[in-house]
């Protein structure tokens, strides 16, 4: 690919832009992003704090721990966190340099703080909306369509900040319609690494080291341990052991961060490091190592962008494939390969819903990462799903936008109902 040319321009500035790190589920980050936002627009400690999010932020941070809150779950801890340690100009690591004494302070604010949850009555996906108050001063901010897309900020009526909600997400963005599966191997392969170096050096370190963490110590529901102990360390279990072992420590408030993919971290983690497993084991150098992580990250991100970053439809599918498609070049697969692969996998496992961020997404990780591999081996073996076998089209780019329309149209119901089942309990 031509290194002036504006597709190659595109990927690069996509790459940028998607691989970022992330200190936390980005849903509860995101709230604590937003109150803290909220706070400094205040330039009081607020005493009064509600918190309007649409259905998927609020089943996104029901169930996983907050990082630096001493294993504290939820909206509330969400918020409060990013009200008394915040960093409101940090992005996604908003919460990343808590010092000890703010994080100590934590509990007595949450017991001496009126908050007030609401489920925002949005057109949008993701949608947050902090309003914070002490005495007869408030502020309020709005984060609409992406994690960080602050929309509004406004202090005692006074609009400080404002664009467009509609959207809004899309100011400044690259343009995603460049990405095929054909220029993206185009791209995988010519790029010139120095574009892209240090994006994937801090993806590699940053992912290596909370999987190294999640297999250390006691996480959530030890999914990496587990799948070690009880199926051994060949590479296909090692591969998913690694991916489901930084899941077990984000999901439990580890307080590492990590390298995000499509506004997640689990898919980060799942993209990356079964890659940086089968590198090893094929003896792979560091430029191709780079290459394959290019493949993986920017497929998962061509199949994300159909489907959007929040829905019913588990982001890990995507990302197991990405990984797949990675792997069967790792090794010695082709293009007809990598296409075979991503078709394989999107079709063993593309019913798995997304019940929200918790200790079962790294279960769910492991599954991706399995069907990546087995449609990888189906190809090696002679095998393969054809056109019409269920979501399957003829053609890759038709198989992804058959996933694409299921994930943003097709479950939009189910998330509904998914919503409705989590809030009940």
């Amino acid at each position: 690919m031509e290194k002036n040319s504006q597709i190659y321009r595109s990927y690069v500035e996509i790459l940028r832009r998607e691989l970022v790190p992330a200190m936390g589920c980005t849903e509860p980050i995101a709230i604590a992003y937003c109150a803290a936002q909220a706070r400094a627009a205040l330039g009081l400690l607020p005493d009064k704090v509600t918190i309007a999010a649409s259905g998927n932020i609020i089943k996104n941070v029901k169930s996983v721990i907050v990082p630096n809150t001493g294993g504290c779950k939820g909206i509330e801890a969400s918020a409060a966190i990013g009200i008394v340690a915040g960093d409101e100009e940090a992005g996604l690591e908003v919460i990343a340099c808590a010092r000890e004494e703010d994080k100590a302070r934590l509990a007595d604010y949450l017991r001496s703080t009126e908050f007030k949850v609401e489920f925002a009555q949005s057109d949008h996906v993701l949608d947050i909306c902090v309003l914070v108050s002490k005495g007869r001063d408030n502020a309020e901010v709005r984060a609409v369509g992406e994690h960080t897309n602050i929309v509004r900020i406004a202090r005692n009526g006074e609009v400080l900040f404002e664009k467009e909600a509609v959207g809004a997400a899309n100011t400044g963005k690259p343009d995603y319609e460049f990405l095929t599966i054909e220029d993206i191997y185009d791209f995988a392969m010519t790029c010139d690494l120095e574009d892209v170096r240090e994006l994937l050096d801090r993806q590699i370190a940053y992912n290596t080291a909370i999987a190294d963490e999640g297999m250390k110590n006691d996480y959530g529901a030890n999914i990496g341990k587990t799948l070690l102990k009880a199926y051994g360390n060949d590479i296909h279990i090692r591969a998913r052991a690694r991916a489901a072992a930084g899941s077990d420590a984000r999901m439990g408030g580890c307080e590492l961060p990590v390298v995000i993919n499509s506004g997640s971290g689990n898919q980060g983690m799942t993209v990356s490091l079964p890659v940086i497993e089968y590198a090893k084991e094929v003896g792979a150098d560091r430029e191709r190592l780079y290459r394959a992580l290019l493949l993986s990250n920017l497929v998962t991100l061509h199949e994300k962008e159909g489907i959007g970053r929040l829905s019913a439809y588990c982001g890990a599918i995507s990302a197991g494939a990405g990984a797949g498609a990675a792997i069967a070049w790792l090794c010695g697969g082709d293009y007809k390969a990598v296409i075979h692969t991503i078709v394989n996998a999107l079709a063993i496992t593309s019913g798995i819903v997304c019940d929200g961020a918790k200790a079962s997404c790294a279960a769910k990780i492991s599954a991706a990462v399995d069907a990546g591999i087995l449609g990888f081996e189906m190809y090696r073996n002679g095998q393969q799903f054809y056109g019409g076998d269920g979501l399957v089209k003829k053609g890759v780019e038709n198989t992804i936008r058959n996933i694409s329309r299921l994930g943003r149209i097709g479950m939009k119901e189910t998330d509904k109902e998914i919503i409705k089942m989590m809030i009940e309990e």
